[in-house]
């Protein structure tokens, strides 16, 4: 698999793959608002131009946030590529830890990261309705039937 930092992509193929997976580049969660396509990541490429896997993240204060995540390819390791990639950034940046904030139905983000040693830190109880109001779009009801109304922030240390 070829991965490439972002900044190496032309910023219209990170501008469109946001569109076209959220709807916008924007996203809107309790730790900010980040055009996602500004900030720094990750991709997997295909065909020299096919991004089939992308992660974003930011550092402030020894950590590392995980802002996005998307592989277009399930169960074929792009995700687990990206966020080692991600890991070993932030040691090198000396970081204390990774975190990043998903929404109550995402059960499958919460089974992926657990399984990949992060764990459950702080729920954030109703902040997707404050999120709403800075980007209506964002939808009521979510992944099985789940309605969207927290997140959920998890943490994995780094030695």
């Amino acid at each position: 698999m070829n991965v490439v930092e972002v900044k190496n992509l032309p910023n219209h193929l990170i501008v469109d793959f946001f569109t076209e997976h959220w709807g916008s580049p924007e996203m809107v969660i309790s730790s900010g608002i980040y055009d996602c396509s500004s900030l720094d990541g990750f991709a997997v490429v295909e065909d020299k131009d096919k991004i089939v896997g992308l992660i974003t993240y930011i550092i402030e204060n020894n950590e590392c946030e995980i802002i996005s995540l998307d592989s277009v390819k399930e169960g074929q390791g792009i995700g687990s590529l990206l966020v080692k990639e991600v890991e070993n950034l932030a040691s090198k940046e000396n970081c204390k830890l990774v975190k990043l904030i998903t929404t109550n139905d995402n059960l499958l983000a919460l089974k992926f990261y657990q399984k990949r040693g992060f764990i459950l830190s702080k729920i954030i109880n109703n902040a997707v309705e404050k999120a709403r109001k800075l980007k209506p779009e964002i939808p009521l009801i979510g992944n099985e039937g789940i309605p969207i109304r927290d997140e959920i922030e998890l943490i994995k240390k780094l030695t």
